[in-house]
């Protein structure tokens, strides 16, 4: 079962494809595969309110930082961002980068990205406070 539609969403170098919707966990978790490419511009460092967030890296590398610990993940390793923790991942590498993120509860999902997706490709300088608005909603707060 699947009720994401497996829909490849693009967020400039970012992209996500949603394995396992939260419809399909009662709410308990989403599943999705994303694709960073090589010095893509990412999220800058955030937290979750509500939601543990752990990756898993399948090809390539990232570097990540979770509070004050900074690690490189290869292929096989996995980080865990737990909910409060500020984060941020970076491919400094010049391969992509293809990951696993498995967010618990399941309250940032496909329709989060895909909003954030809409904001940023409405033309122009990004409006970033539709952005911070759209953050909101689902839990997600910048790092001061």
């Amino acid at each position: 079962m699947n009720s994401s539609g497996n829909d490849l969403i693009t967020i400039g170098s970012l992209s996500m494809r949603f394995l396992v919707d939260g419809r399909d966990t009662a709410g308990h978790m989403a599943m999705a595969e994303m694709i960073v490419q090589p010095l893509a511009k990412v999220p800058p460092p955030h937290r979750h309110v509500d939601v543990d967030e752990t990756i898993h890296i399948l090809e390539g590398s990232l570097t990540c930082r979770v509070d004050d610990c900074v690690s490189v993940l290869n292929k096989g390793d996995y980080g865990f961002s737990p909910r409060g923790s500020v984060h941020h991942f970076s491919n400094p590498g010049d391969v992509p980068a293809r990951v696993l993120v498995v967010f618990s509860p399941a309250n940032i999902g496909p329709e989060y990205f895909r909003e954030v997706a809409d904001v940023l490709g409405a033309g122009g300088p990004p409006n970033m406070e539709m952005i911070a608005s759209v953050m909101k909603r689902y839990g997600i707060e910048l790092a001061s």
